[in-house]
Order: C-alpha cells, then sequence, then structure tokens
C-alpha cells in the first residue's frame, strides 16, 4: 500500500461558533442584572461605546427663561440676560392685594400678624423664615438631611455592644468575637466550638466559658447551636426549664407530629399539664435574630409586561428599566481614526468598532427574542391570565420552539433568568412550563401546577373530615384527573401539608 502526498477540495457545511456568536448566546440567558454588569464593564473598556441618555418627560422639563418675565415689548425681540432681576421682590400689600384680587386676610387666615405686616412699616416681607441652624442665621446652604438619618441596627453590632460591657478581657473578647460572627441572621451559632478553639488556638473551655457568656445576651436565646438549644435558653431565662419542659424540648420531633400520648408518657404529666407547657413553648421565639435589621430585600423586576388589551386580547411589551440601552459613538470613531497613525492603534479601533456594532446587534436579538418567546407563552397560557393557576396547560420547551420557529435550546435559554410581570404577580417564565398529567376517561391532560394547587384547596376547605392521599386520589378522579396516590403524596409534601394523622392530631389538640 503506497503511501502519496496530494491536494483536494472539499465543500461541506458545518457549525462555526464564532466569537460574536458565543456573545449572542452568553447575552441571552443573562438575568437582566447580570446583563446590566456585562453592559457596565464594555462601557469602560470600548471608548467607543456610550451609555444612551433617557430622554426627560415633558412634564418635568426645566421652565424657559422666558415664562419668568421679559422686555415687555411683545414683539418678540429677545429678552434681557436676567428679566427676573428687574422685578421688585418685595412688593408692597396693595399691590399683592390687587394681583390676587382679594385681602391678604382672606387668603391667609391662619398667619400671624407679624407674617401679615412688617413692622414700621406696610410693606409685606418675602423673605423666608430663618431654618439653616440654631442661631437663626442662613448661611445660604441646605441644612444637612442625611446627618440626621440613623441606621438600622444590625444583630451582630447590638451583640458586640454588650460584649463590650460583659468582659474587658481581651482574649475573651477575641473569641467572643469570633463566635458573634459566626451567628447567622436567625440568631444560631453556625460554627462547632471545637473549630472555633483550634482556628484561635485557645481551649475549649475557654470558648465554652465566652458562648455561656454570649448566650445570656439580649435577645434571649441568641447563640443557639440548634432550635431545642435556643428554645432551652428562653425557658432557663423565664425558671420554666424543669424536668418535664426539659423532655418536652428533647423531643421537638414528637411535638411537630402532635404525638401527644407520647409526649404525656415521656414528660410524666397530664393532658392538662401538656397544654399549658406546649402552649408556652409557642410563645418563645424560635428565630430570636430576626428582630434585628437584616440584608436588603431583592425585589423581583419582570423583564415582560403583560396587561389586557380594550378587545379582550393580552399586550405584551419588555420592560424599558431592565434593557441597557447603549450606543456606538461613529462621530469618535472617525475622529480618532483619521488621528490614528500606527498599524496597532488602526487595528484597536477596527476592534473596537467591530464589538460595539456586535454587542448593539446581540442586545437588540436579545430583545426581540425574549419578547417572541414571552407573547407565545402568554398565548400558550391565556387561561391562566383570565382565571388564575388552576387553568394553567401542559407546556413544555418544545412546544414553544416548534411555534416560534426555534430550537429548544434558544428557548430554554430565553426562559432562563426572566420573569413575567402580570396582574397576579410577577412570575418567573419557567413557572409557565409544568409537566402534564393524564386526564381520566380519555380526557385533555392537566397541569401538574393546576393539580398541585387543586390539592391545596382541597385539604383548605377540610370540614369535619380529614381528606387522606387516598380520598385526594377519589376527589381528583371524579374531577377527570388520573393521578397516583404517591404522585399525591409528593405533591402534598412539595406544599408542606402534613399528612392526614398529623392534621387529625392537630385538630384534637387544637379541639382540646
Amino acid at each position: 500500500m503506497g503511501l502519496l502526498q496530494r491536494l483536494e477540495m472539499r465543500q461541506g457545511q458545518a457549525l462555526v461558533m464564532t466569537p460574536q456568536l458565543l456573545q449572542a448566546i452568553k447575552l441571552l440567558q443573562l438575568s437582566h442584572l447580570d446583563l446590566a454588569a456585562y453592559v457596565d464593564a464594555e462601557l469602560e473598556r470600548n471608548p467607543l461605546l456610550e451609555r444612551a441618555e433617557v430622554e426627560e418627560p415633558r412634564g418635568e422639563a426645566p421652565a424657559p427663561i422666558e415664562e419668568f418675565g421679559g422686555d415687555g415689548d411683545g414683539d418678540g425681540g429677545e429678552p434681557s440676560a436676567e428679566p427676573w432681576l428687574a422685578q421688585d421682590l418685595n412688593p408692597s400689600r396693595g399691590e399683592i392685594e390687587s394681583d390676587l384680587g382679594t385681602r391678604l386676610d382672606n387668603v391667609f387666615p391662619d398667619e400671624g400678624p407679624a407674617a401679615r405686616e412688617a413692622p414700621g412699616g406696610d410693606s409685606l416681607s418675602l423673605t423666608p423664615a430663618p431654618w439653616g441652624n440654631a442661631g437663626g442665621s442662613f448661611d445660604g446652604e441646605a441644612p444637612d438631611f442625611e446627618a440626621t438619618l440613623t441606621t438600622e441596627s444590625s444583630l451582630r453590632d447590638h451583640l458586640a455592644g454588650q460584649l463590650d460591657l460583659a468582659t474587658r478581657d481581651p482574649v475573651e473578647r477575641l473569641v467572643g468575637g469570633f463566635l458573634i460572627d459566626a451567628i447567622d441572621e436567625a440568631g444560631y451559632l453556625r460554627e462547632d466550638p471545637a473549630t472555633v478553639a483550634e482556628r484561635l488556638g485557645v481551649g475549649l473551655d475557654l470558648v465554652g466559658r465566652v458562648l455561656g457568656l454570649v448566650q445570656g445576651f439580649d435577645p434571649s436565646g441568641v447563640g443557639g447551636r440548634d432550635l431545642a438549644e435556643c428554645l432551652s435558653i428562653q425557658l432557663r431565662e423565664r425558671d420554666r426549664f424543669d424536668p418535664a419542659m426539659q423532655a418536652l424540648v428533647s423531643r421537638l420531633d414528637l411535638v411537630a407530629k402532635r404525638d401527644l400520648a407520647a409526649l404525656r408518657k415521656l414528660c410524666g404529666v397530664d393532658d392538662e399539664d401538656l397544654a399549658d407547657m406546649l402552649a408556652e413553648l409557642r410563645q418563645l421565639d424560635p428565630k430570636p435574630g430576626r428582630a434585628f435589621g437584616s440584608g436588603p430585600v431583592e425585589v423581583l423586576v419582570p423583564d415582560v409586561f403583560v396587561r389586557p388589551a380594550p378587545d379582550g386580547s393580552w399586550l405584551v411589551e419588555l420592560n424599558s428599566e431592565a434593557l441597557p440601552r447603549v450606543l456606538v459613538n461613529q462621530s469618535y470613531y472617525a475622529t480618532v481614526a483619521r488621528g490614528a497613525k500606527s498599524d496597532t492603534d488602526k487595528a484597536f479601533l477596527s476592534e473596537c468598532l467591530q464589538t460595539a456594532n456586535w454587542l448593539t446587534r446581540s442586545l437588540e436579538q436579545r430583545a426581540r427574542t425574549i419578547l417572541k418567546v414571552a407573547s407565545e407563552i402568554v398565548r400558550q397560557q391565556d387561561g391562566f391570565f383570565l382565571n388564575g393557576v388552576a387553568h394553567l396547560r401542559p407546556l413544555n420547551l418544545k412546544t414553544v420552539a416548534d411555534a416560534i420557529g426555534m430550537h429548544e435550546s434558544t428557548v430554554s435559554r430565553v426562559t432562563s433568568n426572566k420573569s413575567i410581570g402580570t396582574s397576579r404577580g410577577t412570575f418567573e417564565m419557567k413557572y409557565f412550563f409544568t409537566a402534564a398529567i393524564p386526564g381520566a376517561a380519555g380526557a385533555a391532560a392537566h397541569s401538574s401546577e393546576a393539580v398541585r394547587h387543586r390539592i391545596k384547596q382541597l385539604i383548605d376547605g377540610e370540614a369535619d373530615d380529614v381528606l387522606s392521599d387516598d380520598a385526594l386520589v377519589q376527589r381528583l378522579r371524579h374531577e377527570g384527573v388520573d393521578i397516583a396516590r404517591r404522585t399525591v403524596a409528593k405533591y402534598r409534601e412539595s406544599l408542606r401539608i402534613p399528612s392526614s394523622i398529623e392534621r387529625r392530631r392537630e385538630r384534637a389538640a387544637l379541639a382540646r
């Protein structure tokens, strides 16, 4: 078999992932916050990009200077440079009453005599009362209102202030500060004392002593390593941590299950004493740190708004606040390109121009794709927007992709980290894609989210009879939903609804 070299030309098709295509795919799956950060980075890196200025509303535009006064000729000539300087800023009382068409006593009946007429003359002073400082003088600058604002105290600052008063030992303050830093927003210690002792190089008994000191701080129950220890600290401060209550706190799992018989046997008390103990347990705070300021709450900003149209259809529009606006400064590019001498400068400018053009095109393509996918979701789930969760339909990515002529991966990227604002609230786009549950006797399929909502409605509507999972299956099958018992149990657990046995025990406890 001979070996030889030769040149051949072949024609074929292949998908090449260019940098521009990778950029478009990356932008498509970013949330509006990540997209804003990416655009900000590009604005700093690329000198040809600039942020588009938002036009001010007409109602908030500054008034032209002609509205404040003119030369009075009425011939449309150019007004004076400062026409308001010719006006009398301290007119007489008669002039003001003539302009208003009434007496000042009628216009300002609540003003005092000193405000209506200045002493020593009939002129009315229009100078505002001094409010700049305590001495009554006004230096022309507005007071600093930010200096009077108060910041919300955090749990760490609250505990650190108590630690400074509780001990003067620098070692104990160091260990206490480390323990305070390990306490989360709920007030629980998330660090093992042995780990703390190993990191700081101190004895475990010292860490335990300082931890006991921190657990005595306000709020009561702070520094507990679990719920049982948190409740035990609060009960000790109330002098109610007797052996019976200690046994009750040690088996909080039985308290959650409402197993009153096992709790009576464990604590050695009767029904009345157990009811009092449970009532006292409910008065405790399971999260003592929640009374203090936590991190800022991030509001879910919708990428698309959906609102009803007058003809009964739906209007789908992009949220302009979630879309960054960037422009390519062509005039600046032309100016700089004329002065570029070296090939390196010309190559850099060409690359910046190409990158800027591709970024603007990618942002426009991203906006059009999001709007297209959202419009199809609204069309497929119009029953939800009209009547609520019970009318959700089964929907998958392939259905939407086939309807708009896109690939499933593109639809998946569009619906990631995006949300739709409706009159019923703000929902993630992924919320509208639900699995299908077959209907009974050949009926149409049902959305899993709608079935989950129906299970919650049936349990909330329970009267004297508590519905078991089997009873829920029978109810749903009568309504045309063919569902298995294990699926009902899975949906019920996802809704954090206890079983029928636990609900029956809870009702019996409340009845007592």
